[in-house]
């Protein structure tokens, strides 16, 4: 991923001009005698297959973000099921975040602002500093849910001092949640989603220019509202976007519905030209994009994010789903949402191909991968 912002992005030009040469020079090599032997001996049989990935990836973490840095490490935040405090995990490899160490990076506090409900943290690097977009609320208001934000100017986001830069604030005072960024030609961006005062809906989402990591430079517009049938079970929600700029288009995905089984993903699509800001530039998939399977056994899939492979070049859907459908009480209180990940495939159209959610990986194949 580039330094400004998170979208997965191929490699550079340096990197495969690099490994261009290094082929070079292994053929030039093979034609020196007394070294081919060598290398011949040197090399495996047959090339290694990439290790499959590990599923569920984290157990009981949900609304997962990955961010692949430019130090060559996946680093991953996620929801904890005590919405207590923000986790974080790094690793070279996807399948090595499965057994990172994890570090609590922030609690918290014990009243007040920023006091219960820490959900869907998401890690972004922008202009040489980490930033973490959470969303909290009151200690002795847990619904009274807001976006809120860490900064730290230390180049490893597990050292240095997270500082609360505050809420971010929007049009309204109201549930506001999920929010996420990210920049296209110059302008940095964040979407989320909010209760939008005089609406018949739980969330819609939003977009708005940003003054500074922190600060929206405004207005805000709407780009979504429950309108669907399979928007509108449980809950009337469209929550958790996350962008992919792909083949001269802008991607964003959303999560819809309550966190049970019904919970799925729809997309809209703007063209890569259009103004961003204006709804009307946006299409909205009529059906969802993604959702839960009773052959696989995988349900309430969403919140989901994009990565790259370590190819640097194949995209990686991250999301979080249950491995049951049936769950006793609030969903809420159910701690079995699961971190995945899966390749995300594409259509001759240009467009994204979710598949659907993969099973479970056999218990043989962990141990491969370990």
């Amino acid at each position: 991923m580039s330094r400004d912002h998170d979208l997965p992005e191929v490699p550079s030009r340096r990197l495969l001009l690099k490994g261009a040469a290094a082929a070079g020079a292994l053929t030039a090599a093979s034609a020196i005698p007394g070294v081919a032997h060598a290398a011949a001996a040197a090399a495996p049989a047959a090339p290694r297959k990439a290790a499959p990935y590990v599923n569920p990836l984290v157990q009981q973490r949900a609304d997962p973000h990955i961010h692949r840095h430019i130090d060559g490490h996946y680093y991953f935040t996620a929801t904890a099921p005590e919405y207590d405090r923000i986790i974080l995990r790094r690793s070279r490899t996807l399948n090595g975040l499965s057994t990172a160490a994890e570090s609590v990076i922030w609690r918290a506090h014990p009243t007040g602002d920023m006091g219960a409900h820490i959900w869907a943290p998401e890690l972004h690097r922008i202009g040489g500093k980490w930033y973490i977009y959470f969303a909290a609320a009151p200690a002795e208001d847990v619904w009274r849910i807001r976006i809120w934000v860490l900064e730290n100017s230390h180049p490893d986001p597990f050292k240095g001092t997270w500082v609360e830069k505050g809420q971010i604030k929007t049009a309204w005072e109201t549930f506001s949640l999920d929010a996420t960024t990210f920049t296209h030609r110059g302008t940095r961006y964040l979407c989320w989603a909010q209760h939008e005062p005089g609406m018949d809906n739980n969330t819609g989402l939003f977009l708005s220019e940003m003054a500074n990591p922190w600060t929206l430079k405004g207005p805000q517009v709407r780009l979504s509202t429950p309108e669907y049938d399979w928007e509108c079970i449980g809950f009337k929600v469209n929550e958790g976007p996350y962008a992919l700029k792909r083949n001269g288009r802008i991607f964003l995905t959303y999560s819809a519905s309550a966190t049970d089984h019904h919970y799925c993903v729809g997309m809209l699509t703007v063209d890569a030209d259009a103004d961003l800001m204006d709804p009307a530039n946006w299409s909205k998939s009529p059906t969802p994009v993604f959702t839960s399977n009773d052959t696989t056994k995988q349900y309430g899939p969403g919140h989901n994010c994009f990565t790259v492979a370590e190819d640097g070049r194949s995209d990686v859907l991250v999301y979080h789903a249950r491995q049951y459908k049936e769950i006793v009480g609030d969903p809420l209180n159910d701690p079995n949402r699961h971190t995945r990940v899966q390749r995300l495939g594409w259509k001759p159209d240009g467009t994204p191909d979710f598949g659907i959610p993969v099973a479970d990986t056999a218990a043989e194949t962990v141990k491969e991968s370990a």
